[in-house]
């Protein structure tokens, strides 16, 4: 006989406690391979699909397109082992029953035997892989589980009293003896009107006690942004689980005893009325994933970090005939960004304090061993800085190559977390929007930002003659806190020489 086991939302990593389904890779009823990919879900720093541990048949998906899970939510349920008529029986029970989820299967064994067998059977199909970032954690340990029972409760045949009890979403205790809910989800009327401090009352009228029986953490999102008390919702499910169906029935059965003791409100004036339009009008785009996240670290960025900013001009003519030269002795091209990227990590040797961070509840400047350099990159899901590791140890074709490899991640929303945390120092090269300065917002947590403008033909007095020169505009934005505007105009000062006279950097090689 199959067994349904239920695949939750694993730990993402990198701190992230949420993801939104892109695109589901199965549907009910499919037969899935042990790590085989079924959904492809974004977070906040990465797009990646998700591989499910369990080989069978796709018994329920939990979560439309579009919507946010936590980790720790059930994703899906999947029947493994028993015979293939057993698995395709489940699939299209699951499929008939609308979005009815399948409790996991962890109902309790009959003895020590049988739990041993369960937990090799499991074992023989789950892969038990950890993938980094994005891995899944191998079935918690089998215990026998005793059921303890009144006799009040050994007795009835109430669903609401012989229901499974969930402790948290997505997992549940399933009472193998309690008979399936034939009624449909109600909700007594006069919990329309009664008052909070009655709750007490209604509890053995037909009210949960304890846990609630939902497993879907949408019914309970549903259920608490219109106030409804679970407790107060019979489930139609197996063992009385409480579905969507349930909810939305609940919820009209309220609105149906409200509306009529609801008053009349007061028709306002039309022009009183206009404000509020204009006030609500327009498109709402909401922020979440990539945009939500640096919209996030922007707003921390500029409530933490006390940002001053500074600016030069300077002849990068010099430079610009030092790539051309580069180039045409053969090789891969260098890239003007790995040239810059090569300024940069010799004036963070020369000025180590825009190289760290500030550990606020320590008070405590952390000056960092290694160059982890950031580079701001406009991808169709937003703004987004790889970094590339090691950047001081790096030559100019290896620093290229890997410019190249990340900005390709990053237009095909490849991008791991490990390619986009970390940095040290950020270099923004906003000239590629055909602008001259800027005054960026520093990539919290580090303490300074290199700006580059277009570099443009321009009126420049050079060895005491006017004459055009391809001129760039340099900014650099740091942290107040970690040093001063000399050590700031130090630091910009250098980056401006080594650009009009590349020969500088010869001296550190």
């Amino acid at each position: 006989m199959a067994r349904v086991l239920e695949f939750k939302l694993p730990d993402l990593g990198e701190g992230l406690t949420e993801a939104e389904i892109v695109r589901w890779l199965v549907a009910v009823g499919d037969v899935v391979a042990i790590d085989q990919p079924v959904v492809e879900v974004e977070t906040a720093k990465a797009m990646v699909e998700v591989p499910c541990p369990y080989g069978g048949v796709v018994t329920a998906r939990y979560g439309e397109e579009g919507t946010e899970l936590p980790v720790g939510a059930p994703l899906l349920t999947v029947a493994v082992g028993g015979t293939d008529a057993d698995a395709g029986g489940n699939g299209a029970a699951a499929a008939s029953g609308a979005s009815a989820p399948v409790p996991s299967a962890s109902v309790p064994a009959a003895s020590g035997a049988s739990d041993e067998a369960a937990a090799s059977a499991v074992s023989s199909e789950y892969s038990g892989n950890v993938l980094v970032g994005y891995g899944t954690a191998g079935p918690a340990a089998r215990r026998r589980r005793v059921r303890h029972e009144s006799p009040a409760v050994a007795r009835t045949s109430e669903p609401a009293t012989a229901t499974a009890l969930t402790g948290t979403a997505g997992s549940t205790a399933s009472a193998a003896s309690a008979p399936p809910a034939a009624a449909p989800a109600s909700v007594a009327p006069a919990s329309a009107t009664a008052s909070p401090a009655s709750a007490s009352a209604r509890v053995g009228a037909g009210v949960h006690e304890g846990p609630v029986p939902v497993i879907s953490p949408l019914v309970r999102k549903l259920a608490r942004d219109r106030g409804l008390d679970l407790r107060e919702v019979r489930g139609s499910g197996p063992e009385g689980l409480i579905l969507r169906a349930d909810v939305e029935l609940a919820l009209t059965a309220l609105d149906r005893a409200i509306a009529p003791q609801a008053p009349q409100a007061p028709q306002a004036p039309a022009v009183a009325a206009a404000p509020a339009g204009v006030a609500t009008a327009g498109e709402r785009i909401p922020l979440r994933g990539v945009r939500g996240a640096v919209a996030d670290k922007l707003s921390r960025s500029r409530t933490e970090i006390p940002d001053a900013t500074c600016w030069v001009d300077a002849d990068a003519t010099e430079l610009m005939a030092a790539r051309s030269a580069m180039n045409a002795a053969g090789g891969p091209k260098i890239s003007l960004l790995a040239l810059l990227a090569r300024i940069c990590v010799h004036a963070l040797a020369r000025f180590p304090e825009l190289n760290s961070t500030v550990d606020t509840a320590a008070r405590e400047i952390v000056r960092l061993p290694a160059v982890h350099l950031g580079f701001a990159a406009q991808t169709p899901r937003g703004l987004v800085v790889p970094v590339v590791k090691d950047a001081g140890a790096r030559t100019a074709e290896s620093l290229r190559a890997e410019f190249a490899r990340l900005t390709e991640s990053a237009r095909q929303s490849a991008l791991t977390p490990a390619d986009l945390t970390g940095g040290t120092f950020t270099l923004n090269n906003y000239g590629v929007f055909g602008v001259d300065g800027s005054t960026p917002i520093i990539n919290h947590p580090e303490a300074a930002m290199l700006g580059v403008g277009r570099i443009i033909p321009k009126p420049w007095v050079h060895q005491g003659e006017l004459a055009v020169r391809q001129v760039v505009q340099l900014s650099l934005t740091f942290d107040h806190r970690v040093c001063d505007g000399g050590t700031a105009g130090g630091f910009l000062r250098y980056v401006a020489d080594c650009v009009e006279q590349p020969a500088v950097l010869l001296r550190t090689l």
